[in-house]
């Protein structure tokens, strides 16, 4: 019996992986719980020892020393204690006696029962005791149960959650899947321990940066801020504290590695690596990246500073939905106003009233001057074209074709060409300059049609000169020098093929249908009709 209980509690303290004295405290416990119920203890106080090495149990009865008595069958007054023994005190313990130790089928069952419960809470004291002094610290864990609102993970000895509010939105989580997690917090509760896993917190990827770049691991560059949006993007600040050291591309690493080993952990995270700077307008250019500063202008009193980027750059500062600004904000701590460099250019006008009459009168002349040019123009287009129709019509004969060449007549769009030059050669304004360049495709647009009109007027020349000098084909000869039965017109095709369909025709309603016999008996009939009668 020795030898079972303590091969029972060897094997309970392996499997539980508890100390063996914590499982010899739990079955002292549970027994002395389960001989105070049992009737061979009298009501009195029990006491158990067990021995770690032979595996004894002694069972004492005890009576506990106070100054007024309120329990006689467990308590003495400090004169009757010291009946026993002289140096008894207040406090103290007085075994009386001895109790077999062969308790019954109730007390046993009651002695399990704690000890499992004892066991349990020395399980759970264990792992709060473990993991309090890895709260802030990164862990790798499995995911053992996805719920609607958690996600319970392995620990190995114990279970943590992920709350909605520690969890990425963008990622998605399979039973099985490792993850490193960071213990954001340790608490107790009702079923035990309670240990809070993150995925979300700014220090996991200030340890996952710990963890892959030796150089922050040993100080020589050291992490000043970060700022994180998880899941979507992170911006880093490091500084070096050894000279030579660069610090930007030590967390890096060769062709990447290093960073690229946080970004897959944290499943495609963005990650911008910036060098931190004592001088705020440094920091903050950086900090745009990767844009770039034209101009940083602080202003201390409200914490803020104004960023002039180039206009193109503008977008690529702010970011998409603002996420770069808002980042380079929260990792220097400023509040940033982006502006492009075409905002920031001034534009002074001292007498606002006259300089705008003024406007308005430029305006008003430059258009009336436009229009005048632009007037001019195709008057004079109308009357070159009149003058050219006219001088070809008359000089073009009736019966032949006559080449007119342009050298003779100035087209309408070489006046205009030239209008347009000499009022190109003047000082104009940039609406008189823009309305020039209209008037300059219209022309572009009359020259082809001009050239087009003459190529076609050319070629209905060349055709009617090629009908004039050419013989008539359809000319006929006289019908008595034809060949009889030749066909030369279409009604004579039409004719024949009327005649010919209508012989044919007869033919199939005649004899044609008819069998041979019968055709034979029909040419016997006409020859003796045709035949005179010789008695006649």
């Amino acid at each position: 019996m020795k030898s079972d209980l303590l091969l029972a509690v060897t094997q309970l303290a392996a499997e539980r992986s508890l100390p063996p004295n914590i499982v010899v405290s739990a079955v002292q416990d549970a027994l002395t719980a389960a001989y105070k119920r049992d009737e061979v203890a009298g009501g009195e106080d029990i006491v158990v020892e067990l021995d770690p090495e032979t595996g004894e149990v002694t069972v004492h009865t005890v009576r506990n020393v106070v100054e007024e008595v309120e329990d006689p069958g467990s308590q003495w007054t400090l004169e009757e204690a010291r009946t026993h023994d002289p140096h008894a005190q207040v406090g103290d313990q007085i075994r009386t006696g001895l109790i077999e130790s062969n308790p019954g089928r109730i007390a046993a069952q009651t002695a399990k029962q704690l000890v499992m419960q004892r066991l349990r809470n020395a399980e759970r004291e264990l792992v709060f005791d473990e993991y309090v002094g890895k709260e802030g610290e990164v862990v790798t864990a499995t995911v053992q149960r996805i719920d609607p609102r958690f996600v319970t993970l392995d620990l190995g000895r114990a279970e943590a959650i992920m709350p909605p509010s520690e969890q990425v939105q963008r990622e998605r989580y399979r039973p099985g899947m490792r993850l490193k997690v960071y213990i954001s917090e340790v608490r107790r509760s009702v079923r035990g321990p309670e240990i809070i896993g993150s995925r979300t917190h700014i220090e996991l990827l200030r340890k996952l940066f710990e963890t892959e770049v030796p150089e922050i691991f040993n100080g020589v560059v050291e992490i000043k801020s970060i700022a994180r949006e998880p899941g979507a993007r992170s911006k880093v600040a490091v500084f070096s504290n050894q000279e030579g050291v660069d610090p930007v591309g030590a967390c890096v690493g060769l062709r990447g590695i290093r960073i690229q080993n946080v970004v897959n952990e944290l499943m495609g995270e963005k990650i911008d690596v910036v060098e931190y700077s004592e001088d705020p307008v440094q920091f903050i250019s950086s900090s745009l990246s990767p844009a770039q500063v034209d101009k940083v202008t602080l202003n201390h009193e409200e914490n803020s500073a104004e960023v002039i980027v180039p206009d193109r750059q503008l977008s690529l500062a702010i970011g998409r939905e603002g996420q770069n600004a808002r980042l380079a904000a929260k990792l220097t701590n400023w509040h940033i106003d982006i502006k492009s460099s075409l905002e920031e250019a001034p534009v002074t006008v001292e007498k606002p009233e006259v300089a705008a009459e003024a406007v308005e009168e430029a305006v008003s002349t430059e258009e009336a001057a436009v229009a005048e040019a632009v007037d001019a123009v195709a008057i004079e287009a109308v009357e070159v074209s009149e003058a050219a129709d006219t001088d070809v019509a008359a000089e073009a004969p009736a019966e032949e074709t006559v080449a007119v060449e342009e050298s003779d007549v100035p087209s309408a769009v070489e006046k205009a060409a030239e209008i347009i030059d000499e009022s190109a050669a003047s000082d104009t304004s940039a609406e008189e300059e823009l309305a020039l360049l209209a008037l300059e495709e219209e022309i572009k647009a009359l020259e082809a049609q001009e050239k087009a009109d003459a190529e076609r007027a050319e070629q209905e020349l060349a055709a009617a000169a090629a009908a004039v000098n050419s013989d008539d084909i359809w000319q006929v000869g006289d019908s008595e020098s034809d060949d009889g039965g030749r066909l030369r017109f279409a009604e004579d095709i039409v004719g024949y093929r009327d005649m010919s369909s209508g012989r044919r025709s007869r033919r199939g309603r005649g004899g044609n249908n008819l069998s041979p016999k019968a055709r034979r008996a029909q040419a016997k009939k006409a020859a003796s009709s045709s035949t005179p009668d010789n008695k006649s």
